[in-house]
């Protein structure tokens, strides 16, 4: 890490305190005071329980989802966090309701949408989706939702919490969208949610095919791009045709974390609607809060109300040094991401024991170890991925370690790319890498090796 970045926190800080200041010294009172040994022994014994984590800072690191926010984003957020901003309403924290407004267009801007829109910051993507689907039972309160089978669970969850009707459908190539989607109870479905960077493999669901399907149909589109959402800034680099990412201003509705893929702390996602006139589901009013402004709050316009303004302030320090552009800031991180699942789809094509189970279509590379002119079953392969999951973080040498995660897949599925390998179990458990670290283009070869070499000893 630059420590350097470090150097300008305290000045920060102390810029920070001197407007403290400005209103009037003060002495803490005696029942808030903490002795300086016990602090100490506090913070050394939290830093110590810290590391039973997982290594989810290194490379080394390929497993879920996870790793640290960027140093700019940390040190804003704690900057910040020494005031609490709440970003419900405006007096609640000014400036970082104002950032969160300034944060929440560039990402409007990045999809396509115009300047008229709503949307605002949440403490998770699962929230944000709550709130996008809680809107299309406000337009369509009679009728439900479908999404696919491979997108995330927070919708099934999130439509029995508000009592809709959840449908789900299998795609199976882009070829025959329509086929797949006309087994839906059409007349039953307000909105669809298409899936642009699924959770577990990274797939970007065809939204151009559906949106054809559906617009003519009065069926609404969600996108939930909670996790692949950032990688619009490059999606002319990506596979396939671009008109899915080109399209995505066509959506009611968006959903992404910039806590996944862009650089932030838990929790921070957010949700945008295209059409602002939704915004008359949210009129509530509230006797003590509102009044330090006739111009729009944030808890106006959000289901959720107590929020935390140090988010929207990281982020947008984020946005200030990393801009959402394809040769510029977030772009060529992502660029480097998507390098690294390349690289590793090309290791594995060449491998006599490790297989790619498909192409990796943003930073996700899912594989199984099998000899494929060898006899094996799905059962075998499933019982050797549990085996070098558990064998690589066990490692006796903490740099020799690697992480990575499983993911499970229906057999026929599985049957019917690889037919040669016997089918006897119902499911099939892969090996699953996220190479969501630009720097993990450069180590992924090794890291493969590492697992390579531990599968060969299980063959």
């Amino acid at each position: 890490m630059d420590t350097s970045i470090f150097k300008n926190f305290h000045s920060s800080l102390q810029q920070l305190q001197e407007w403290k200041d400005s209103f009037g010294v003060f002495t803490t009172h005696p029942s808030l005071v903490v002795e300086d040994s016990i602090i100490q022994k506090t913070l050394r014994a939290l830093s110590e329980r810290l590391t039973g984590n997982y290594p989810f800072h290194h490379p080394n690191y390929a497993g879920q989802m996870l790793k640290p926010p960027h140093p700019i984003a940390a040190l804003a957020y704690s900057i910040t966090m020494g005031l609490n901003p709440n970003n419900h309403a405006l007096d609640g924290g000014p400036p970082s309701s104002k950032m969160e407004k300034e944060c929440v267009q560039a990402l409007a801007h990045l999809f396509g949408y115009n300047d008229k829109y709503l949307g605002h910051l949440s403490s998770s993507g699962t929230i944000a989706n709550l709130e996008a689907l809680w809107i299309a039972r406000c337009l369509h309160p009679s009728k439900g939702i479908a999404y696919s089978t491979e997108a995330h669970y927070t919708h099934g969850r999130m439509a029995q919490v508000l009592g809709m009707e959840a449908h789900t459908f299998q795609l199976e190539g882009e070829r025959f969208i329509a086929k797949c989607l006309e087994a839906l109870p059409v007349d039953s479905i307000g909105t669809l949610i298409v899936t642009m960077g699924t959770t577990g493999l990274g797939k970007v669901e065809p939204l151009s095919e559906i949106l054809d399907w559906a617009k003519p149909r009065g069926i609404r589109i969600h996108i939930d791009a909670a996790y692949g959402g950032f990688f619009k800034t490059i999606s002319d680099y990506l596979p396939g045709i671009n008109v899915h990412w080109d399209r995505m201003q066509e959506a009611d509705s968006i959903v992404i974390d910039p806590h996944k893929h862009g650089l932030q702390p838990y929790g921070c996602g957010c949700v945008l609607f295209k059409n602002p006139e939704v915004g008359v589901f949210y009129k509530h009013d509230s006797p003590y809060t509102y009044f330090s402004s006739d111009k729009l709050h944030l808890g106006e316009i959000s289901l959720e109300c107590s929020r935390a303004g140090a988010a929207a302030a990281a982020f947008w320090a984020t946005l200030q040094c990393f801009p959402l552009e394809r040769d510029n800031g977030f772009g060529p991180i992502l660029t480097a991401c998507r390098r690294a699942a390349i690289k590793a789809y090309d290791y594995l094509d060449k491998s006599e024991i490790l297989n790619a189970y498909i192409a990796p279509e943003l930073d996700i590379v899912a594989y199984f170890a099998a000899k494929i002119n060898a006899p094996s079953s799905t059962s075998t392969i499933s019982d050797r991925s549990k085996k070098i999951f558990h064998q690589g973080m066990n490692n006796n040498n903490a740099s020799q370690q690697y992480y990575v995660s499983l993911y499970t897949v229906n057999s026929q599925d599985f049957s019917q790319k690889f037919p040669e390998i016997l089918v006897d179990s119902n499911q099939v458990v892969l090996l699953r890498s996220v190479l969501m670290r630009p720097e993990q283009e450069h180590t992924i070869g090794n890291l493969l090796a590492r697992i390579e070499e531990d599968a060969k000893a299980l063959l």
